[in-house]
């Protein structure tokens, strides 16, 4: 299980400047987080492990470097697809969705060819 450092340890006389908790939710289920956290801490501490599944294979992945670079921990949040959960800091009543498989692809209308799809000469 993971546990957090409790600011008090961190800093002289107790407290975070940060300040308080703030109410998310995280596929439907109601969160609590600290100001000053990102998404990814957040669920990190409300003991959440799968932030999304693998495009190809579908499976669980979780965040991994936690400063933007491997882009394991991406998640939805208020409706907006592929955010690093790690560079988003916490926001009071945030939505955050797991994301499965890869970005939506949009078909071309009937009729129309996609985009480099054109006839041959």
């Amino acid at each position: 299980m993971l546990t957090r450092i409790r600011s008090e340890a961190r800093e002289p006389g107790g407290g975070s400047e940060a300040g308080g908790t703030l109410r998310f939710t995280f596929d439907g289920r109601e969160m609590t987080g600290r100001a000053g956290d990102s998404v990814a801490a957040a669920l990190l501490a409300g003991g959440v492990l799968r932030f999304r599944d693998s495009a190809v294979a579908g499976a669980p992945r979780g965040p991994f470097c936690l400063m933007g670079v491997c882009f394991e921990c991406l998640v939805e949040i208020d409706g907006q697809g592929n955010c690093q959960a790690c560079m988003v800091p916490l926001a009071e009543g945030m939505t955050v969705r797991s994301q499965s498989g890869g970005p939506q692809v949009v078909a071309p209308a009937a009729g129309r060819r996609a985009p480099g799809q054109g006839e041959t000469t």
